[in-house]
This record gives structure tokens, sequence and C-alpha cells, in this order.
């Protein structure tokens, strides 16, 4: 059994890889005091930065849960969200409010992807 961890931590690794399957951690935004759009666009650039370290892209999202710490940021979430998921590639989906550890963030996503092949 071969487990790829990257950027490894005490607490957690931002990237594992374990049989095709890309797990990332929770990702936030750059700057925690810019708005719901702002904040959900630099999150996803960092999705995106980490999945091709991993050798994978959005193209290959299987599953995303993401965090919201107000639900009536939905919305203005979604349509951020909407346009950076490619045409014919969106994951399953959960999305939930919840208390975001530090409580400027106000979005945090969590996804599994396949490796590229």
């Amino acid at each position: 059994m071969s487990i790829t961890r990257l950027d490894v931590g005490v607490r957690m690794s931002s990237v594992v890889i374990y049989q095709g399957a890309v797990y990332l951690c929770g990702q936030v935004a750059k700057d925690k005091y810019q708005n719901i759009t702002e904040q959900t666009v630099t999150m996803l650039e960092e999705v995106d930065t980490l999945l091709a370290q991993a050798c994978s892209s959005r193209e290959h999202l299987l599953s995303a849960t993401i965090y919201l710490k107000d639900i009536a940021d939905y919305d203005a979430m979604n349509a951020v969200w909407d346009a950076w998921v490619p045409t014919g590639h969106a994951p399953a989906r959960a999305c939930v409010q919840a208390a975001i550890a530090e409580p400027e963030y106000l979005v945090e996503v969590s996804v599994i992807a396949a490796v590229a092949e």
C-alpha cells in the first residue's frame, strides 16, 4: 500500500494521494477579510494549485463539501463555483452552514479528485 502525502504537518497534510484518488484538506481564502465572492475565488485558486501538484485538476473532481459561515452567502458563492466547475464535470457535492475555525473566514471547501491519467 502506497500513500503519498504532500505538505505534511503535525496535524494534517495538505494533500493525500491513495489508489488514484486525491484528498485535499479544507481550503480557505488567501485573505480572510475579503467578501464571500473574493474568498471563494481565492479558495478555488488554491484548490487548483494543490490539484496540479497532485497531477489532477478540476476536471477530475469526484466530491466536494462546502462549508459556509452564513447560508445567506449561498447564491454569491455558487456564482463563483458554477463559473469555476467545467461544464460536464460537476462533482457530487454538499453545502452546509457551519462554524469555521477562524471567524473571519466565510467559506471553506474540501475536495476529492481522481489522479489524471
